[in-house]
């Protein structure tokens, strides 16, 4: 594939996988957010499954994104090609690990019903909420490690505006220090998401009508000077 090719595809990916996380997350919230929390789940079973599945499906397309980027960056930028689809691959099995703890509640919540309410299980259903909220915070402590790569080798590369590359830096630099804030009991992890968050949707669309440049910045920097020539 060309590299635009490949930047319209990586644009969808993060559109995508933004959308569908986001989504999924609606549904699972819906369905576990009442004061009795496997009541809540029996009833509505089905959209919690659904939205863990929409959640899942944010790391189908964060692993087709991985592999793209490594392809794109591995000849010029091997290190940032390996360390971007590493730290994407160990998102996505944290993450996945979290839906796992979320599906969970079901069989917890049928198990709740069939036993008459036994009170152990209301216990067992707030440790998988926080199994999934500790997997969520630190799969986001490895998204925002994978995007400070690869704004870096963006930067380095040219292959999308200077001020977009530092956007994702800054960005990604300050939602990974609110959500080590969050996890040491400081809730501003979704405060400091924010520009984050608008960067990845700005690169996307961007990608998504550009794609990345045929040939990086730094090559056409190369070319254009002039061969030297022996002097008579």
């Amino acid at each position: 594939m060309s590299a635009h090719t490949v930047g319209r595809i990586v644009g969808a990916c993060y559109l995508l996988a933004f959308v569908v996380y986001l989504a999924g997350g609606a549904l699972v919230d819906a369905a576990s957010d009442s004061a009795d929390v496997l009541s809540g789940v029996l009833a509505a079973k089905t959209a919690l499954s659904a939205g863990a599945l929409l959640m899942l499906a944010n790391s189908v397309f964060d692993i087709v994104n991985g592999l793209l980027i490594f392809n794109l960056l591995r000849t010029r930028r091997p290190f940032a090609a390996t360390a971007y689809l590493t730290i994407r691959t160990i998102e996505v099995v944290v993450l996945a690990v979290g839906i796992l703890f979320l599906l969970l509640l079901i069989p917890l919540a049928q198990e709740y019903a069939a036993s008459g309410h036994a009170s152990v299980f209301p216990a067992l259903a707030r440790v998988a909420e926080q199994g999934n909220y500790y997997a969520f915070h630190f799969g986001m402590l490895a998204v925002c490690a994978a995007m400070m790569v690869f704004c870096r080798a963006m930067l380095r590369e040219r292959l999308v505006p200077a001020f977009l590359a530092v956007w994702g830096l800054g960005g990604y630099a300050l939602f990974m220090a609110g959500t080590i804030a969050e996890l040491l009991g400081y809730k501003i992890a979704l405060t400091t998401s924010i520009p984050g968050g608008l960067f990845e949707v700005a690169l996307g669309i961007l990608l998504i009508v550009k794609g990345f440049p045929a040939r990086p910045a730094t090559d056409h920097a190369k070319t254009a000077q002039p061969v030297p020539t022996d002097a008579a």
